[in-house]
């Protein structure tokens, strides 16, 4: 991964004049793609449009279960929250993150907590660490977060499939993975990233590589071609 041509291509980006307007339309469509694809990844069968509705009106969508309106809800609060502690300068750091799995969890589950029980990945290789291991693994991952001893798209790679191996929370971890993972990303100036269901098979087959291997370079390559289509995207538009 040449990660000196995504910062080239995020260094031009961040050299354009675009309105705060123009900006704002973009990253809503982005919102709701986003939060489409990554709320389907667990299992929500709610379509684009009908996430839009949700996200946009408020409308709650006929023969649909509850729980998967509040998927949606929330998760969309959950990225507008990351994206204002972003703007506050706010690290990532143990609090931001149960805050965040608390913002996805509402009138699901009671969120923030991590899981007191043993816990499987359906169609993985690799099984969660069990309670006890996994408090001493979550407290590791914080200490070497703060680190940074890796390039930007490295760390967020690692910073995503670190997580969903350790697989802290009951419920959600997925999710919560994919907020922080872009956490990272967008807190050392890059644009955050959405993994779409079509690439499903490659994602998941590039976090079992390293929650069994300790191959981290499929998944950090995966977010790098993804940052790279996005900026590309950016700077292909005539603002």
């Amino acid at each position: 991964m040449d990660f000196s041509y995504i910062q080239s291509l995020s260094e031009k980006l961040h050299s354009k004049n675009i309105s705060a307007d123009i900006l704002e339309s973009f990253e809503q469509a982005f919102n709701i793609e986003y939060t489409h694809h990554s709320t389907a990844m667990e299992g929500n069968t709610l379509t684009l449009i009908e996430t839009k509705a949700v996200i946009e009106d408020g409308i709650s969508v006929g023969g649909k279960m509850l729980r998967e309106i509040y998927e949606v809800a929330n998760h969309s609060k959950a990225f507008a929250y990351a994206k204002q502690k972003i703007s506050e300068s706010a690290a990532l750091d143990e609090k931001l993150v149960k805050d965040i799995h608390a913002i996805l969890m509402e009138n699901i589950m009671v969120g923030g907590v991590y899981r007191s029980c043993d816990v499987a990945i359906t169609g993985a290789s690799h099984t969660p660490p069990s309670p006890n291991e996994m408090y001493s693994q979550i407290k590791y991952f914080y200490e070497r977060l703060a680190r940074r001893d890796m390039t930007p798209i490295e760390l967020a790679a690692w910073v995503h499939a670190e997580f969903v191996r350790i697989h802290p929370f009951p419920d959600g971890n997925g999710r919560t993975a994919r907020l922080i993972m872009n956490y990272s990303l967008m807190e050392n100036g890059f644009l955050p990233v959405n993994i779409s269901t079509d690439n499903r098979i490659a994602y998941y087959e590039s976090l079992d590589k390293y929650a069994s291997k300790g191959e981290l370079q499929p998944f950090a390559e995966l977010i790098g071609s993804l940052e790279i289509k996005r900026l590309e995207h950016y700077l292909s538009i005539k603002f």
